[in-house]
């Protein structure tokens, strides 16, 4: 079994998590050790106490504004601090045994990025040109030529995949990043535009480097397939269930969830991932906070249950485990707001019944690589189990204000992991209005 396998991941988005500037000056030459990066080692206990055995950071490395737009690969944002002092941060990670996940900007480079400076200086005759896809007429910003922006956005200047020389640089960064932070995988941005050669090559270079690193693309729509497969990527994300994890609860129509999980894993008939792990999430830094995008809070806690206990590897965005709001219509930042962990009730249920559920995914091979079965569907009520290795979980959801009897066919004597209760399958089970079990 590989560390990923039975991961609980916490994101972070850094630009945003240290309240930094959100344009780079290119002003500051950091001393070693002031780097605001260094908070997350004070964060450490807390991540520690919720159970998460992985960080993601989102980009880090230097960028003229939100990371997405790469000056240099090699080079920690110095609005964040140093390299050296981004090595603390990884090494305390890793001592206090928590992997470490960064994101790799593959498809697009900013306007500064050192090459593109070159291509905007000297044109055709640059010796970097064919790094992008150049070609006569012009661009945006008057450049004298054209070249590819990412789906529109000309200030994110896209990589020529097909070029060798292009592919080598961003291998040697990965192996930078491995010798120098012993980063433990990757998430791949915007991995649907990238050339499929090119992810072919970057998994065999990175599973070279280790043999447990962990790949995982960011893919919308279509078949996961395409994208995660032996050849490519370990995992995709799972936008499908995204969307189907808030709206069931929205809308009270469980079956929306239900069916999505029913062709994606159902154990019983075709489905599309079986012994595959889609990472599953309720928010990211992309998206309007979970808390925001209900229409009853109250739905939080039955929908962290079942986003920890559906087959994938769950992931938390910073912040959400307290019940952060956010909305996307007020612009990105208003999801990316500065970390300060004295602003949340650290003791409050939400964060409490999050602990227990990582532990749970961690530590109970029927959830992190069960198989999937479901029991019990209605409009307001869902019920599934999960099997591995001879040991059955199943989870029980109730979205409905009132209580819900189960009549299980699973039968047995179980242990509750939220309330530590044991439970007998051979008589009905009540839930409380909005509550949830996760029988062991």
């Amino acid at each position: 079994m590989f560390w990923y396998d039975n991961a609980v991941i916490y994101q972070i988005y850094p630009i945003g998590y240290c309240g930094v500037e959100r344009r780079n000056p290119f002003k500051y030459v950091p001393a070693e050790g002031e780097g605001r990066i260094l908070r997350v080692i004070d964060h450490i206990p807390e991540i520690k106490r919720l159970g998460f055995n992985a960080v993601m950071f989102n980009p880090l490395f230097e960028s003229t504004a939100h990371g997405y737009d790469t000056v240099d690969y090699t080079t920690v944002d110095t609005r964040l601090g140093t390299n050296a002092d981004f090595k603390k941060v990884c090494d305390a990670l890793h001592e206090n045994g928590i992997k470490v996940i960064l994101d790799a900007v593959f498809n697009h480079v900013g306007r500064d990025f050192t090459q593109f400076k070159d291509v905007r200086e000297n044109k055709y005759n640059s010796q970097y040109k064919d790094w992008f896809h150049i070609r006569d007429g012009n661009s945006n910003f008057g450049d004298g030529f054209y070249y590819e922006g990412w789906e529109g956005h000309y200030d994110l200047v896209k990589l020529n995949l097909y070029n060798p020389v292009v592919k080598d640089h961003l291998k040697n960064a990965v192996s930078a990043w491995v010798r120098d932070y012993d980063i433990d995988g990757l998430r791949l941005d915007v991995a649907y535009s990238l050339e499929h050669n090119f992810l072919r090559e970057l998994r065999t270079h990175c599973k070279g480097l280790k043999t447990d690193f962990w790949l995982l693309g960011e893919t919308l729509h279509g078949d996961y397939n395409v994208w995660m497969n032996p050849q490519m990527l370990d995992s995709t994300t799972n936008y499908e269930c995204y969307k189907g994890l808030h709206s069931s609860f929205n809308e009270l129509n469980m079956f929306e969830i239900a069916h999505s999980l029913g062709r994606q894993f159902n154990k019983e008939s075709w489905c599309l991932y079986t012994g595959k792990k889609l990472a599953c999430f309720l928010d990211n830094h992309d998206v309007s906070r979970i808390a925001t995008k209900l229409t009853d809070k109250r739905h939080l806690a039955p929908l962290y249950t079942l986003l920890f206990t559906m087959p994938g590897v769950p992931i938390v965005y910073c912040g959400s485990e307290y019940g952060q709001e956010g909305d996307k219509h007020n612009g990105d930042d208003s999801l990316r707001p500065e970390f300060d962990i004295a602003a949340y009730d650290t003791d409050g249920a939400l964060p409490a019944l999050i602990a227990k559920l990582t532990r749970a995914h961690a530590d109970t091979p029927a959830i992190h690589s069960g198989d999937y079965r479901q029991l019990h569907l209605t409009n307001r009520q869902f019920a599934f189990a999960r099997t591995a290795d001879g040991q059955t979980a199943i989870a029980l959801i109730n979205a409905d204000a009132k209580p819900f009897t189960f009549d299980i066919s699973v039968k047995g004597t179980f242990t509750d992991v939220i309330s530590g209760d044991k439970v007998d399958t051979n008589s009905p089970v009540t839930l409380p209005g909005y509550g949830s079990m996760v029988l062991v």
